[in-house]
């Protein structure tokens, strides 16, 4: 075969033609046996790779090709050494079960615009890893269950007078309250806030002469006991409405004596013990708000300015600091003084009043805006009942019409329909509150 020897500054050029370096008989292009070694190559195109290998080993690692460009390991494991940076278009095919990396991972950033659904995201704020369902993050939980999750805990009111006594239920069944413990002050109209593990009762509004209260109680839900206490609320209220996720509670507006609504809005670290802080202020003064919640949003609706009731609603990012941005309204003006259900994305209004009292029960859709839906109504509409909730049910008990009453219903959260008969209370009561260990500001489904 003849010999063609390439001098300094020639160039050598084929056409249509196949060139072979340690064969006689190329069948490619250009063919090699024998090993290559250059000090940068380059490959445009698709590069097939059919020999068995150990990988390739680099100050530096890009795989940032075309769409549909990929990377494979027929060792099962990938072994990055330095820094590397996966693009979009970008696969790994075999699916390694050994990622090793000694110094930087970069993935292709998430959109928190438009998120992909199963994405995942650690939210500083929350201190809370969360995960993208396709229409809003929810946050992952991790907790030991000690067996008595699903608790809903109503504490103080009157009785017919005022009273520290605690009960619960076991809101996925049903049946009657059992004693729980009691409270540290004897209020009525306290803010009720919970995480899966603490129920917190603040504020209130007690006899004269103290009237309004500043103390803020807590108590282990899955375990029976007297209230704890946990600090001291910045402004002193009551009969106002308290919203939560799995480590912030909110505390709206409400009354100070003597004759004043206010529309400071407070918060607390629920896994901590301290006074409350300022979060901002709602666009309206009221009193008897209800509120529900997901686990980053508060939506907060109803109310009444001492004579005039309104049908208002407003909303806040529970994990930030700010004041009250206009949500809808509900169907019927009125008050409800904490008679609300916050499953994982619909947070339910169940009847309200003052005086007088309403059967109606509207729903909305946390993550939206918009105007409450009509959901059903309730059996046994009172005045001044309590209410809790898991993702999955909504617990109104007693109240009064025309007298004290201890019954307790339930609606199915993520259908609309009418109240059932769950139980009764162990006493009658009105203007208590009530909190629990799996309603829908918690996360899960």
């Amino acid at each position: 075969m003849a010999k063609i020897r390439i001098g300094f500054s020639t160039h050598f050029e084929i056409e249509n033609e196949l060139a072979g370096i340690g064969t006689d008989n190329p069948t490619n292009t250009k063919q090699v046996l024998g090993n290559i070694h250059a000090t940068n190559a380059k490959v445009v195109g698709i590069a097939t790779l059919t020999t068995p290998f150990e990988g390739f080993v680099d100050t530096k690692a890009s795989i940032s090709g075309l769409e549909g460009s990929e990377q494979g390991s027929l060792s099962g494991e990938i072994i990055i050494e330095g820094s590397a940076t996966v693009s979009a278009g970008a696969t790994f095919r075999s699916g390694p079960e050994n990622l090793t990396v000694t110094d930087n991972f970069t993935l292709p950033a998430i959109s928190e615009e438009k998120p992909s659904v199963g994405a995942t995201r650690f939210n500083e704020n929350l201190g809370s890893l969360e995960f993208y369902t396709g229409s809003e993050w929810r946050a992952v939980n991790s907790y030991v269950d000690s067996g008595n999750s699903g608790r809903g805990v109503f504490g103080g009111g009157r009785s017919p007078n005022h009273t520290t006594s605690m009960e619960y239920i076991q809101i996925s069944t049903l049946g009657n309250g059992i004693s729980f413990g009691d409270l540290q002050n004897n209020s009525t109209y306290k803010f009720p806030n919970s995480s899966k593990v603490r129920g917190i009762f603040s504020g209130g509004y007690e006899p004269s002469p103290t009237i309004d209260q500043d103390i803020i109680n807590y108590i282990t839900i899955a375990s029976k006991g007297d209230a704890i206490d946990f600090g001291d609320l910045v402004t002193d209220s009551g009969i106002g409405s308290g919203a939560s996720s799995s480590t912030r509670g909110l505390q709206f507006g409400g009354y100070v004596a003597p004759g004043a609504n206010h529309n400071v809005i407070q918060y607390i670290e629920m896994s901590t013990l301290g006074n409350s802080l300022d979060f901002g202020d709602t666009n309206t003064t009221l009193r008897g708000w209800g509120a529900a919640n997901s686990t980053t949003r508060a939506v907060i609706a109803g109310g009444d300015t001492g004579s005039v009731k309104t049908s208002l609603m407003e909303f806040v990012t529970i994990a930030s600091l700010g004041n009250g941005t206009e949500f809808g309204d509900l169907t019927q003006a009125r008050r409800l003084d904490n008679q609300n259900a916050s499953g994982s994305t619909r947070g339910v209004f169940m009847g309200g009043g003052w005086g007088s009292s309403t059967d109606t029960i509207d729903f909305v859709n946390l993550a939206s805006l918009g105007n409450a839906v009509d959901f059903g109504n309730l059996i046994n509409p009172t005045a001044l009942p309590a209410s809790c909730a898991s993702v999955l049910r909504g617990i109104v008990c007693g109240g009064y019409s025309p007298a004290h009453v201890n019954i307790i219903e339930f609606v199915t959260i993520s259908t609309a329909g009418n109240g059932q008969d769950f139980g009764d209370m162990s006493e009658t009561r009105h203007a208590h509150s009530a909190v629990s260990d799996s309603h829908g500001g918690l996360g899960g489904f």
